[in-house]
Parts: structure tokens; C-alpha cells; sequence
């Protein structure tokens, strides 16, 4: 089975945390210092916070924003659950706002809907997630945000290396939010990162990710330990060496695939918005005429491991039907999850994974 995605781990990160471990510091030391420093510099950021996964990076952004009980924060329904699960943490309320059909990110004209409704100026935050990497309409959505008074929080998870308008995605708001889960384009295995331009914001997450802690043993906020490990620092250092070259070749293989599918009329490849630079973290096609849950199946039993990113909208998940009161109507959000289908597109592909995607693709067209 070709799987969705493949970790490119080599011999640089396996002598790297043997380095760790020979040194008898493997908790949060140098090496995360270190780690921290490169990925500012990377995406052009004053600051960069380490701590353990993605969704403590989304919870860190928004506390160290000041956002919690009885706040609001806009968000897509189109994405993984971590996203509004981070605002829950945070003691506030996500409020949806519908997608754009085309790229999948949050939509602008939905986003200004959701302030003009705002009354009671419960909305603190637009929370916008560049989602299968690539970025959201920045300029429409900041100059929303000013205009309304509102910070700019970054899920940029899926997105390192992505550019709006040459600028690195988690760069444009109040904080951007990374994953270095196994399956993103650079990884430490577990992981995340918080980035912030702001040295009160970044001297808040420091303390939030330490128990609450800015002198050891004093503790003067809530806090928790988001810390993250030299062993996966080291790793994130070498990863984040190779991540442009990942990035290159994740372009090239969404290109190949392109031009492959272009001859089946009910497939919709992805597009590369005006002033994007897509970094690819999936390659997700629309599939067409209803036609996907069974071209899913052939895929799967063909070999390629094909996935369904995301069957259901988060408003419409058990739990936030529950949770939220607001009943939702998101019409595009609700009609492309019936439709998406993610393929492989990792740097790991070979001209015979090629084949064989080619060859299954082939396979299913004669039997419809």
C-alpha cells in the first residue's frame, strides 16, 4: 500500500538524538533553544515557542491573545477537530464561518458576516487554519480583523514553508500555530510550534507551556507543561534543513498529478490560489457525480492509500452538536466533504508509485 503520507527520516535526525542521548539532557535544554531560534528565522518571526503537539500550540496562542471564557473566536468548520477543540480549551465559543470551494480555507465574505452579526463584541478572534498548505486570503481577512478590532490567530499546521504574497504562513496575526506530528512536511514526531512578533505574547507562552512558571518554582499564572524535548528539537533541526527541498518536491508530484488526472472530467484537481506559494500537505481532489466512496474503495484495494479529509465538518460532529447551541447551515463546507478525496503526494513517491496511482485510476474509469 502507497500510504498518504511517509516520515523522511535519514541519517542526520538518527545521529542527532543519539547526540541527546549521549548527553544526558533530553528534557527541554539547548538543543530546543536551538530549534526555536532556526524556526524563527525560517518563517521570518521574532519568536518561536516550542511545546508538544499542535493542538497545545493552538491552546498557547490563543491564551497568550488573552482569549478565554466568554469569548468568541471565528473559525472553519473545514478542518481537522484540534482547531476548535483548542478554542473550547480556552474557555470560548468557536463561531463557523463557511469556506471558499476552491481552496477550502475560510471565507472572507463569511468571516465579515460573522462580525456584522457581533453586537455585543463577543468575537475576539478569527482563527484561520491554511489548510491542506495552502494560505488563506490574508490581506481580506487582516484588514477585517483591524477594521473590527479582533486578533489574527494562524493555524498553520498543515502549512510550513506555505507563502501568501511571498510572506510565510503564521507570520501575518497575533500568533501562528504549528504541528510537528509524523504525517506534516517536517516532523519531530510529536511536536509544535508557537510563532509571535509580540515579547509579551512570547514571554506569556513561555510561562503558559511551564506550569505558569517565569522563575523556577514561582508561579505567577495558570499554566501547563506544553514543554517539548532536545530529543524531538534535534530532530526538528535536521527536518527543518531538508523541509524546502520536501517542499519542492511535494509541488512536483502535485504537478504530475495534475497532469494525470486532467483527462477524467468528474475530478476537480486542487488549485494554487493567485499570490500562493502551496506546499502541498495533501493533494485533495473534489470528486465529482458521487462517484468518490466508490473510487476510495478501488484506490484502497489497488494499493494506494487513498484518505477522506474530513467526512464531516466540525459542526457537524456529535460532540459540538452537543456541545455549541447554534444550529449551523454551511452549505459549501457541508457539500465538499462529500466530495474531498486526499491522495498520496509525499516526497517519498517513486515513478512506480506513479504507476500504480495511474494504473488504478485506470482501472476504476472502465467501470463507470
Amino acid at each position: 500500500m502507497i500510504p498518504i503520507s511517509k516520515p523522511m527520516m535519514g541519517g542526520e535526525e538518527k545521529e542527532a538524538v543519539l547526540k541527546v542521548l549521549d548527553s544526558g539532557m533530553i528534557a527541554a535544554g539547548q538543543k530546543v533553544k536551538e530549534f526555536e531560534t532556526e524556526f524563527a528565522k525560517y518563517t521570518g518571526t521574532k519568536h518561536a515557542i516550542a511545546v508538544s503537539n499542535g493542538t497545545c500550540s493552538l491552546h498557547t496562542a490563543l491564551f497568550m491573545n488573552g482569549i478565554g471564557k466568554g469569548h468568541r473566536v471565528i473559525t472553519t468548520p473545514f478542518t481537522f477537530i484540534a482547531t476548535g477543540n483548542s478554542i473550547l480549551h480556552a474557555g470560548a465559543e468557536p463561531v463557523f464561518a463557511d469556506i471558499e470551494e476552491n481552496s477550502f480555507n475560510i471565507s472572507p465574505e463569511a468571516i465579515e458576516k460573522e462580525l456584522k452579526k457581533d453586537i455585543f463584541k463577543k468575537i475576539k478572534a478569527i482563527m484561520v487554519v491554511h489548510l491542506f498548505g495552502q494560505a488563506c486570503e490574508m490581506d481580506k481577512i487582516c484588514s477585517l480583523a483591524q477594521k473590527h478590532g479582533v486578533k489574527v490567530l494562524e493555524d498553520a499546521a498543515q502549512a510550513h514553508g506555505a507563502k501568501y504574497r511571498d510572506k510565510k504562513a503564521g507570520t501575518f496575526g497575533d500568533g501562528g500555530s504549528f504541528s510537528m506530528y509524523a504525517t506534516k512536511n517536517m516532523t519531530t514526531a510529536e511536536g509544535g510550534m508557537v510563532t509571535t512578533d509580540s515579547d509579551q505574547a512570547a514571554e506569556i507562552a513561555r510561562s503558559f507551556i511551564n506550569h505558569g512558571s517565569e522563575k523556577i518554582y514561582y508561579h505567577t499564572r495558570i499554566g501547563y507543561n506544553y514543554r517539548t524535548t532536545d530529543i524531538e528539537a534535534a530532530i526538528g533541526l535536521e527536518q527543518l534543513k531538508k523541509l524546502d527541498s520536501f517542499n519542492s518536491k511535494r509541488r512536483e508530484n502535485a504537478a504530475r498529478l495534475k497532469k494525470m488526472l486532467a483527462a477524467y472530467n468528474w475530478i476537480v484537481t486542487p488549485e494554487e490560489a493567485q499570490g500562493n506559494f502551496h506546499i502541498y500537505h495533501q493533494f485533495t481532489i473534489k470528486v465529482k457525480d458521487g462517484k468518490r466512496d466508490a473510487l476510495l474503495k478501488s484506490l484502497n484495494d489497488s494499493g494506494v492509500g487513498a484518505k477522506i479529509f474530513y467526512p464531516l465538518s466540525l459542526h457537524q460532529q456529535p460532540f459540538y452538536k452537543q456541545t455549541i447551541k447554534r444550529k449551523y447551515s454551511l452549505p459549501v463546507a457541508e457539500k465538499v466533504s462529500q466530495e474531498v478525496l486526499s491522495l498520496p503526494v509525499g516526497p517519498a513517491l517513486t515513478d512506480a508509485d506513479f504507476k500504480t496511482i495511474e494504473e488504478a485510476f485506470t482501472k476504476f474509469a472502465k467501470t463507470i
